[in-house]
């Protein structure tokens, strides 16, 4: 650029723009919005989850290892933001309700779907006589505010270690005319509870999580993840317009 040139003015990223969007939705249904290390220890990224030693997420090839010296704990790059239940219910105890935004890493090949580092914002709600229903109302009430207010959800069984029951969460776009998968989310499992010190027999809670750049392609028809990290301004400027 030459001096005689006008500097083009920054855009925010899509991540952040709807990573902000998700985090007012949540906050004004009393979610607080909190942050984890992106290095995990095996511990909270595994174990406390109630993830087995033999499950296939543990494999070298889907998760991000360190090296270790002598007696060090293995750690990890995360796989997902739900350590931060743990290290969360370790500190404030419960009840409880936050949003955990922020980076996960997957060791695996990219594509237009797939990508070895993304977003995810995982969701946890721990208090007494807490239900599906209330799991399935906040999720509902959420997907229509992102969304528009045509979104339908509906619950499918499915598993995941930490959760008991676990559901997947589908949502109806009437101008596709389909349901399509948006996240994973269930009753924490009392296993996950004790493990962070929690009364499992007073307390429940359900917790979700979802990948952002999933959701900003669904609502926006965008055909391939790897334009979130393309570093093409334009992709940036298609979805803000106001100069920062």
């Amino acid at each position: 650029m030459s001096t005689t040139d006008s500097p083009h003015p920054g855009r925010l990223h899509p991540i952040t723009i709807t990573v902000r969007e998700m985090a007012d939705i949540f906050g004004r249904m009393g979610f607080d919005v909190v942050q984890g290390p992106e290095l995990e220890t095996e511990w909270y990224n595994f174990d406390a989850l109630n993830i087995p030693n033999d499950h296939p997420s543990r494999d070298m090839w889907d998760t991000f290892w360190t090296k270790t010296k002598g007696g060090e704990e293995r750690k990890v790059l995360r796989t997902h933001t739900s350590p931060m239940q743990i290290r969360w219910l370790e500190k404030q105890g419960a009840p409880t309700r936050i949003v955990v935004p922020g980076k996960v890493f997957r060791n695996e090949a990219t594509d237009a779907t797939h990508e070895a580092q993304f977003y995810q914002l995982e969701g946890l709600a721990i208090d007494t006589n807490v239900t599906l229903g209330h799991l399935k109302g906040t999720l509902e009430r959420f997907c229509k505010e992102y969304f528009g207010n045509d979104a339908k959800v509906r619950l499918r069984p499915s598993y995941f270690p930490f959760v008991e029951p676990g559901v997947e969460i589908d949502v109806w776009f009437p101008a596709q005319k389909k349901w399509l998968e948006v996240m994973g989310a269930g009753m924490v499992h009392p296993k996950v509870l004790q493990n962070a010190g929690v009364d499992a027999t007073r307390y429940q809670g359900f917790a979700f999580g979802l990948g952002v750049e999933r959701f900003i392609m669904i609502k926006y028809g965008i055909p391939d993840i790897r334009l979130f990290h393309s570093g093409d301004i334009r992709f940036n400027y298609a979805f803000n317009e106001k100069p920062v």
